[in-house]
């Protein structure tokens, strides 16, 4: 079947949430996942599972924070105060630390390029009016050392926004100028490393923030978050069911008739196989932070419930490693804490 096109007014919609052993049918094997996403597969498998990985030395506990994958490791960055750079290393299992980032930086998606860790569209400094950085930041851990990279245009920084990666171009997605302030936009811009140049894309139809976006089959998916305005007194209750989406190509926006199952803020996000991943969050309706996961299938337009998260989190990133789904840390309850260290991995069953 071929990737949803929004120009078919016969494609149907369906909002359904799909028990468990529905979703052993629908679900991908995570082993073929390889970074690259495809059209979602279905075949014969018995379960999806959480396994908790304990190593000796646990990463430190933290949220707001990046988490991502660099070749063979794994990074987990920044957080609300100035915390280490965490490193994990699926072949021993073990965690060091790398070079700690210059400042305080909080609230991103970190992403890959080019072997090195690219952090923007994140904050800095402290609540509730953080600044957004003005620079690029930079971690390449073939020096393990940081450093300053291109500016971020000024009339365009914001944080809490979604960033992703495709065919070598950085996008950056939404975002707040003004920190939990009501500064949320509905912006879009593209970044071409080798070249140094921004370029304005067309606004997204829903302003957000506390959002991660992915990239499925060329088009940008932006699902979650909220319009934080704690000038205003309402923040928690103000998140965005509405799921866009960008043709990269076509430079086009659409909106899925099929909105985010479970309306949250602060989630992580990730192309999974040809399905959009949405885990954990954040919410006016309960004090624990979220521990639902919802994936969206682009060919049947429906979300699938995943087994929930072991423990319920907001404000970290998840990453892929061989097939496998990682996250680690973030906060337990609504708000800022308690700070989470433990690491979780989503595997097939036997």
């Amino acid at each position: 079947m071929p990737f949803f096109n929004p120009s078919i007014k016969t494609q149907r919609t369906v909002t359904k949430l799909f028990s468990f052993a529905a979703v052993a049918t629908a679900f991908c094997v995570l082993a073929a996942c390889s970074g690259q996403t495809t059209s979602p597969q279905n075949p014969d498998i018995a379960s999806v599972q959480w396994r908790q990985h304990k190593a000796n030395t646990p990463p430190s506990a933290r949220h707001e924070n990046g988490f991502v994958t660099v070749g063979e490791h794994l990074y987990l960055v920044g957080g609300r105060g100035e915390r280490p750079l965490d490193i994990f290393d699926p072949a021993t299992g073990s965690w060091s630390q790398g070079a700690k980032p210059p400042f305080e930086i909080h609230h991103m998606q970190a992403i890959e390029y080019d072997e090195k860790l690219y952090v923007l569209g994140a904050m800095t400094g402290g609540f509730p009016e953080e600044p957004p950085l003005a620079n690029i930041l930079i971690y390449d851990p073939a020096t393990d050392a940081w450093s300053e990279g291109p500016e971020i245009p000024a009339d365009r920084r914001r944080g809490g926004s979604g960033v992703v990666l495709h065919e070598g171009l950085i996008y950056l997605v939404g975002g707040n100028t003004r920190g939990h302030m009501s500064g949320y936009v509905p912006w879009v811009d593209v970044f071409d490393p080798e070249t140094g140049r921004w370029t304005q894309l067309p606004d997204a139809p829903h302003s957000r923030d506390h959002f991660h976006a992915a990239v499925i089959d060329g088009h940008i998916y932006a699902a979650g978050g909220r319009t934080s305005s704690h000038d205003t007194g309402e923040s928690m209750s103000l998140t965005v069911a509405p799921v866009d989406v960008y043709d990269i190509e076509n430079q086009r926006w659409h909106t899925l008739e099929a909105p985010l199952a479970t309306e949250r803020a602060g989630t992580a996000t990730v192309a999974f196989n040809g399905f959009l991943v949405v885990l954990g969050g954040e919410s006016i309706s309960q004090v624990e932070a979220h521990r639902e996961v919802e994936a969206y299938n682009p060919e049947t337009e429906e979300w699938l419930s995943l087994p929930p998260l072991p423990v319920g989190r907001h404000g970290t990133q998840a990453t892929l490693f061989n097939g496998e789904l990682h996250i680690v840390a973030g906060s337990e309850n609504r708000g800022g804490g308690p700070e989470l260290n433990d690491h979780w991995v989503m595997e097939m069953g036997e």
